[in-house]
């Protein structure tokens, strides 16, 4: 079978799929699958599981202690040897399981269809994503034609900077021959091929209680000390460089009529250079090191971190080679940069030419008025096959 008619094969099952494709979507959708719920997120790799076995595309457990464990599904490519007889590096097809939401979110919103989108926690980011690599995988599975083989990899953390599966990410990226992460389209129906680095932690604070009435020279005030850290970490804020703090969640005190005995602060910190990161984070911990208020003490613990997604010449010919391999699908991309973060700047930073974002399209993630488009989930699906075929011909 030529590559040619492979991809005809290929791109005319995919467009018979829309309805099988949100069959699949609603049951992952109305599956709880929060960061922090581990039998949710696992019970989501379940129906991954159940479609691909069912396509005989066999699926390795990964087990993980605290989060999701981590899934990989593989499609042995019709041409499994490259030059030289060396066997050639996994194509690999990537994706989160886990929502930000909270327990009980799909009984609050099940998955719902009105005026051409689809809407439900976790919807776009990233469980359409999920279901358009299962349904390549099974295409590829199904028809043949792939220049190499197809990893599928399901991670389980990733909207808490991936603790347990930033390891697996990155041995698989090593092996990897390019990364399709399959995050939401833009709304603009554009994909992501660059993004910010990100640290995320949190200071806690101690202080000295006292009667704030009665007693007030007594205490130390840990509140007045967060007050304090967050102007100078905030102050450290340089948009012209791309580098942004923000101090999002803050706690604290014993009760209004008592000094502060402790405080936290948990902060957000993103930038574009990778030597930017260890910049900023040795000015935070002299901030964290300091006391502006005599006697308090404070640390300081990095909960998670995403590395930035930087292209190189070989992702920019993957993300050429997507462009036009999406134009026969009747899309027009173009490339964007995402102040977010994701789990590809792991790959990139191993040396995998990643291109991100090329899931179905949706917007508003994290709020309950996430969308997709559901009219993107086949043209997308194809845009990526079309490209998986093409490897060859790009040199990558």
């Amino acid at each position: 079978m030529t590559s040619e008619s492979t991809e005809a094969k290929i791109t005319a099952w995919l467009a018979t799929q829309q309805e099988a494709m949100l069959d699949t979507l609603r049951a992952m959708v109305d599956t709880d699958g929060g960061s922090y719920d581990k039998p949710g997120v696992d019970a989501v790799g379940a129906e991954v599981r159940r479609f691909l076995e069912a396509q005989g595309i066999p699926v390795e457990v990964v087990p993980r202690e605290k989060y999701g464990d981590c899934l990989k599904a593989r499609v042995e490519g019709g041409e499994s040897l490259g030059s030289g007889g060396n066997t050639k590096k996994n194509i690999v097809l990537m994706g989160h399981r886990d929502t930000v939401f909270p327990k009980g979110e799909p009984t609050r919103r099940p998955f719902t269809i009105r005026d051409g989108q689809a809407f439900g926690p976790g919807v776009a980011d990233m469980k359409a994503g999920l279901v358009m690599n299962m349904f390549v995988l099974a295409a590829f599975r199904k028809f043949g034609g792939a220049p190499g083989p197809l990893l599928g990899l399901f991670t389980g953390d990733e909207e808490i900077g991936s603790p347990e599966g930033r390891e697996v990410i990155e041995a698989t990226a090593r092996e990897a021959r390019v990364v399709f992460n399959s995050e939401p389209g833009r709304p603009s129906g554009g994909v992501v091929t660059g993004r910010k680095g990100g640290v995320f932690s949190i200071f806690e604070i101690e202080g000295k209680a006292a009667h704030s009435g009665g007693n007030f020279e007594a205490g130390i005030s840990a509140i007045e000390e967060l007050a304090r850290k967050i102007q100078a970490i905030h102050a450290l804020t340089d948009l012209k460089r791309g580098i942004t703090l923000n101090v999002g969640l803050v706690s604290g005190g014993q009760s209004v009529n008592t000094v502060a005995p402790w405080a936290q602060g948990q902060i957000d910190l993103r930038y574009i250079e990778p030597a930017d990161r260890d910049e900023i984070m040795g000015k935070i911990h002299e901030i964290i090191g300091r006391s502006f208020v005599p006697g308090t003490r404070a640390k300081l613990t990095i909960r998670g971190e995403f590395l930035p997604l930087t292209q190189t010449p070989a992702s920019g010919r993957l993300f050429e080679m997507y462009r036009a391999a999406a134009e026969e699908s009747g899309l027009n991309i173009q490339g964007e940069f995402s102040g977010g973060c994701a789990d590809p700047g792991f790959t990139a930073a191993v040396g995998a030419p990643t291109i991100c974002a090329v899931g179905p399209v949706g917007g508003k993630a994290h709020s309950p008025e996430e969308y997709l488009e559901i009219t993107s989930l086949v043209p997308r699906a194809q845009s990526m096959a079309r490209a998986i075929l093409r490897l060859d011909r790009a040199g990558l």
